[in-house]
């Protein structure tokens, strides 16, 4: 039976994430392994669900709305237990609620004013759960990444590929986790904003 070089792809690229997490926050495991395993479990399933997503965004050009909505939950939900420094339990302030929607915006509108030509409006609701897991400064930093990654593939596939014209379809949602994981793991504040 023929595996599917999708599938030894996704596993590798979820061990260097997975690997990735377990740098960010090992200073949490020595000092505190209980902490660390709830952060580390956090984290690693946010993640995976952005892997679920990107996945599927890039086999069918879409990003299903319940995958959205059970990350916007969980990011949301996040902002109450997870700080820069990993489990902690607060209150979040004004500005960390509206990291998801500010970033989002910009994402609905050019949906809005291109009637889905342009972008998707599930690149806006994927946002709004990302700017509730990253936070205004890493999450805008990341979607500077994810644009000009996202620009530079574009152009390689309009001018190498056959299959590939000006009016192709190139999914967004892999270059936008792309940005938030770079983003997440190396600490990326393109614009240290405060919050």
């Amino acid at each position: 039976m023929k595996i599917s070089s999708q599938y030894p792809i996704v596993e590798f690229i979820c061990g260097l994430v997975f690997g990735g997490l377990f740098l960010k926050f090992q200073d949490i495991f020595y000092l505190n392994t209980f902490a660390f395993s709830i952060t580390y479990a956090y984290y690693a399933v946010m993640f995976s669900l952005l892997l679920i997503i990107s996945v599927y965004d890039i086999r069918h050009k879409i990003i299903p709305d319940t995958l959205s909505l059970i990350f916007g939950i969980i990011a949301f939900l996040g902002l109450f237990f997870f700080t820069d420094y990993g489990f902690y339990p607060h209150l979040p302030n004004l500005l960390q609620f509206l990291s998801g929607i500010l970033i989002a915006l910009p994402f609905a509108f050019i949906w809005f004013i291109s009637k889905g030509a342009w972008m998707g409006l599930g690149d806006a609701k994927l946002a709004l759960g990302l700017g509730w897991l990253l936070g205004f400064s890493r999450v805008l930093s990341g979607t500077v990444v994810a644009f000009w990654s996202g620009a530079v593939i574009g152009l390689i596939l309009i001018i190498f590929s056959k299959k590939h014209g000006m009016k192709s379809e190139i999914p967004f949602a892999p270059f936008l986790v792309l940005g938030a994981l770079i983003a997440f793991l190396f600490e990326l504040h393109l614009f240290p904003i405060g919050f």
